[in-house]
């Protein structure tokens, strides 16, 4: 196929010719599903900055008013009632001690800016930043194997239209032959060196042809439907295909693809992205790990800051703003906590599922690599075969048709020689697509 090409039509163009590679773009710009995957990246990348900050000092500020009926006293009515029962000097230390300890706590207001330092909480901060950071990493490769996915299915609905396209010229081809033979039957009968029975065969033969073009034209019809939407365009788009395929028998499609023997699957298992993702969620699990024993662990914190109020008693009590700093150390060691016994447990249990899922990985990857590859091996192999039949159909028609047109041979032998060849070339088709299409499938397992 022409990469050249421009999938998109152009102004002097007819019809537009659509190649692979430009189907392979188009596809990527208008699939929703992948815009979802690179928002959730966006989404990872920015948890992971959360999850980065955790880490870090918190600066807080804080305020409030506060009204109340009453105000505070420091002495009760019975107190200084007692006070000014005192001989003498009651009455005189009772109004000094009115004026000291009467305060006005009506109206309140109060301030404070803190910071706060995680110092240790048993390594709860720094396993929630790896396991934010191995959820992007993750959300990446995800977005991968979105991508993967959906090249693959493009890869299959441009294959299956140069299929059906070819056969739909087979069916043309099949049918003009059929045309002939149709018109060189009713000169012969009309010359009386044919039956009518023979031109009946023939007509039968040749409705059947007609059918199956219809049938051809309809089904490429509908894979160019299904290509269109692949590739986030117009249903009824008008457009052809780049048909060319690759020929194995010129020895450029064993150099591109390794033998079945010659794959290294550690080499494999290291680019595939299901092993990849296994990997990370094992990561990410051991993770939960320390997550689950940072709950039995002491959690140990700073403090600091600076508080202000309005009324204070820094110096007395006094109804004006005044200030202080202030700084401690939270300890917080846990005693009794069954459930984070049982928390790192169920931790530990799923560490060990994503290591069974990784082994059972590696052996469907490995029996995915080899069913491939054979595959493709079996298609080369069916193609060559395919093509010394086309030979040989093609021959054996060349002569038919020779021998038919010098009286020898009925048009039964003829059309039975059409068939063969029909069905030759078909099959020549065939393994050419599966070809193609076990490329795809191998480069998907290899991980490439």
């Amino acid at each position: 196929m022409s990469a050249a090409c421009s999938p998109w039509p152009s102004a002097n163009a007819q019809e537009a010719v659509w190649t692979l590679e430009g189907c392979r773009a188009r596809a990527l710009e208008a699939n929703k599903g992948l815009k979802v995957a690179d928002e959730k990246r966006t989404e990872a990348d920015a948890l992971e900055k959360v999850a980065l900050w955790q880490m870090l000092p918190k600066v807080s500020a804080n305020g409030g008013y506060l009204w109340m009926e009453k105000s505070i006293d420091l002495l009760s009515s019975e107190e200084q009632q007692r006070i000014e029962s005192v001989p003498l000097v009651g009455n005189f230390i009772a109004d000094r001690l009115a004026n000291i300890l009467a305060t006005d706590t009506r109206n309140v207001t109060a301030g404070a800016l803190t910071l706060t330092q995680p110092v240790f909480l048993g390594g709860k901060l720094y396993a929630l930043h790896k396991s934010a950071a191995l959820m992007a990493e993750l959300a990446g490769v995800e977005y991968d194997k979105k991508k993967e996915e959906i090249l693959t299915a493009v890869d299959e609905a441009y294959w299956q239209v140069v299929s059906v396209k070819h056969k739909k010229e087979l069916a043309e081809q099949y049918a003009a032959l059929l045309d002939t033979l149709t018109r060189d039957v009713e000169e012969m009968v009309s010359a009386e060196v044919a039956t009518k029975g023979d031109l009946t065969k023939v007509r039968v033969k040749r409705n059947e042809a007609q059918m199956n073009l219809t049938k051809a034209r309809n089904g490429l019809v509908l894979a160019k439907m299904l290509l269109a939407q692949r590739c986030g365009e117009p249903l009824e788009s008008e457009f052809d295909v780049s048909s060319e395929v690759a020929d194995p028998s010129n020895g450029s499609s064993p150099a591109l693809l390794p033998q079945s023997s010659g794959i290294i699957m550690d080499s494999v298992w290291a680019k595939r992205r299901e092993m990849r993702m296994l990997g990370i969620a094992d990561s990410i699990a051991m993770q939960g790990v320390t997550i689950a024993r940072s709950t039995l662990l002491p959690n140990i914190a700073v403090t600091g800051g600076y508080l202000v109020s309005n009324p204070h008693v820094n110096d007395g009590f006094k109804n004006e703003f005044n200030g202080m700093f202030f700084a401690g150390v939270v300890v917080n060691v846990p005693i009794l906590h069954p459930g984070g016994f049982y928390s790192l447990k169920a931790a530990k249990a799923k560490r060990r599922e994503t290591q069974w899922q990784m082994e059972e990985a590696r052996e469907m990857i490995e029996l995915q690599v080899k069913k491939v590859s054979s595959e493709l091996e079996l298609a080369e192999r069916k193609l060559a075969e395919a093509q010394s039949n086309l030979e040989n159909a093609e021959e054996n028609l060349r002569l038919a048709n020779e021998s038919f047109h010098a009286g020898v041979v009925s048009s039964t032998d003829l059309m039975a020689a059409q068939t063969a060849w029909l069905q030759a070339k078909s099959e020549v088709v065939d393994a050419e697509i599966e070809i193609e299409m076990s490329k795809v499938y191998l480069h998907q397992a290899l991980g490439e």
